[in-house]
């Protein structure tokens, strides 16, 4: 039987795009997903845009996740956005200390996300459903892993109900991530992120900026199709889909896909799961 699956989605800068996540949207439907969470730009810059989205699935019948960043935020904007959400009808946010878009000073009244997460349960109590984010491979601003665990229970404490995770396809960093974060006395859900594999150069770029380690074999496999679209995207398929059984076999509560706005990939990947 497959796990419970989550959706990310990021809110389209054009109406094409809007059309073509419209359609994506329908397609990745058909694995009944658990919810779908859209994301934030740095410093909220695509608030407006994240906001639609999420309505527009809530209108479409499934339970939306609004991501939610507090860096460079006043109290006096997150308790009013906090108000156009519940207004809307959204039950889930993902909190996130989030990123200042370039150019800007630190500013803003949250330094952290748990102070984000401390502040919604003060003000909204048990109104929203809050995941937050967690590395099992370090995050890449954390002074030492240990700091970095005790960033997730930080947050945990101050009101998250689950984790999720950054990317990773390196099944045992996330088991011993698990196991070091129950050790030190966390129990709530710590749902694997999952990156399809389509594209080499943009995966292996985008996973040097965020920390997540692409293990060598993978990436000289990937290097070594050069341009050859159809064996990235069927070997990316072997790697996450076993990846995917790994996690499954190991106790995993779910798997939250970054769709990056396509259907294909994550349909692939649960397809073969499936069988």
């Amino acid at each position: 039987m497959m796990l419970p699956i989550s959706l990310e989605f990021f809110p389209p800068k054009t109406p094409e795009g809007s059309d073509k996540l419209r359609a994506a949207r329908q397609q990745l439907y058909a694995l009944k997903p658990e919810f779908c969470s859209v994301t934030y730009g740095a410093g909220g810059s695509t608030h407006t845009g994240t906001f639609n989205t999420v309505s527009e699935i809530l209108a479409e019948g499934v339970d939306a996740a609004s991501h939610f960043s507090c860096i460079g935020a006043t109290r006096a904007k997150v308790c009013d956005q906090l108000a156009q959400l519940r207004a809307m009808g959204v039950k889930r946010l993902v909190a996130l200390r989030g990123d200042l878009p370039s150019g800007y000073g630190s500013g803003g009244e949250f330094q952290y996300a748990s102070d984000l997460v401390a502040y919604i349960r003060e003000e909204c109590g048990s109104d929203f459903r809050i995941e937050v984010a967690c590395y099992p491979e370090v995050h890449p601003q954390a002074k030492s892993p240990r700091a970095d665990l005790d960033a997730f229970v930080t947050k945990v404490k101050a009101g998250a109900d689950a984790g999720i995770t950054q990317y990773f396809y390196n099944a045992d960093a996330y088991f011993r991530f698990v196991d070091e974060v129950r050790k030190l006395g966390v129990d709530v859900p710590v749902v694997p992120g999952i990156m399809p594999i389509t594209n080499s150069s943009q995966l292996l770029r985008f996973s040097d900026s965020c920390g997540a380690e692409v293990p060598r074999w993978i990436r000289l496999r990937l290097q070594s199709f050069g341009d050859d679209s159809a064996s990235i995207k069927a070997f990316g398929l072997d790697v996450v889909s076993a990846l995917c059984e790994q996690l499954q076999r190991g106790g995993a509560p779910g798997l939250h896909f970054y769709t990056m706005n396509q259907a294909g990939p994550t349909l692939a990947v649960a397809q073969r799961l499936a069988r």
